[in-house]
C-alpha cells in the first residue's frame, strides 16, 4: 500500500470522516440570490467582513487538527451561547452580531465563523447558510467547504454532519469569492427509486 493511500486512510479513520472521492458531498450552487436583511444590516456595520475574498478558493484541505478545531468550536460556542431570540434580546427581529452570551442561529454561526477564521481556516471555506427546517422555519448554519465535503455546524446539534445527512432543505448561502454576496443551492434529489423486477 503506498504510503500517501495509506495515510488519508489512517487520516480519515481519525477524524470521521468518510473517505471517499474528493467533494463527492459538496452542494452544487446556482446564481446570485437575495442577500437576507440581516446580513445587510451586518454588512453595514462589519464592512471588512462582507468583502471579496482573495487567495484560494479551494476546499479546506481535513486533517486530523483541522477536523479537531471544527469539532472544538461548534462544541464550544453551542454550550457557551444561550440560545435566545433577536425580538427577546433587541426586542426586534434580524439582527446579526456577534453573540456575548446569548443569541440566535445567525449568531451562533458568525462566531464560529470568525473563530474558525482565527485558527487559520479561510473565509472562502466558512459560508453562512440559510436553511428550511422540516417544520418550515427558517435557520442558519455554517457551511465548511472541505476536500471531504461540505459540512454543517449547527446550534441545535452537537455533532457536526455532511450538509447531506441532514434533516433541512438548503436555500441559498455566502459566495466563496465574494462574503457580501449570496447564491442559489441545488437540492440533491433524495427520492429513492425502488429496484425494478
Amino acid at each position: 500500500m503506498r504510503v500517501s493511500v495509506m495515510l488519508a486512510a489512517v487520516t480519515a479513520a481519525a477524524t470521521g470522516v468518510v473517505a471517499g472521492p474528493a467533494m463527492a458531498g459538496a452542494m452544487k450552487t446556482g446564481g446570485l440570490t437575495s442577500q437576507p436583511i440581516g446580513h445587510y444590516e451586518f454588512c453595514r456595520t462589519y464592512r471588512d467582513q462582507c468583502m471579496p475574498k482573495r487567495g484560494s478558493y479551494e476546499p479546506i484541505a481535513i486533517d486530523r487538527g483541522v477536523w479537531a478545531d471544527i469539532l472544538d468550536v461548534n462544541s464550544s460556542v453551542n454550550m457557551v451561547i444561550e440560545p435566545r431570540s433577536d425580538l427577546e434580546i433587541y426586542g426586534r427581529e434580524e439582527v446579526w452580531t456577534y453573540p456575548d452570551a446569548a443569541g440566535d442561529c445567525e449568531d451562533y454561526v458568525l462566531l464560529k465563523r470568525q473563530m474558525l477564521i482565527n485558527k487559520g481556516l479561510p473565509p472562502s471555506g466558512l459560508l453562512i447558510t440559510v436553511v428550511r427546517k422540516p417544520d418550515g422555519e427558517g435557520h442558519a448554519v455554517l457551511t465548511v467547504r472541505t476536500d471531504r465535503g461540505d459540512f454543517v455546524l449547527d446550534n441545535l446539534r452537537t455533532d457536526v454532519r455532511l450538509w447531506t445527512d441532514t434533516e433541512y432543505t438548503y436555500l441559498k448561502r455566502q459566495s466563496e469569492r465574494h462574503a457580501g454576496l449570496w447564491v442559489s443551492i441545488e437540492m440533491p434529489d433524495r427520492v429513492v427509486v425502488g429496484s425494478v423486477k
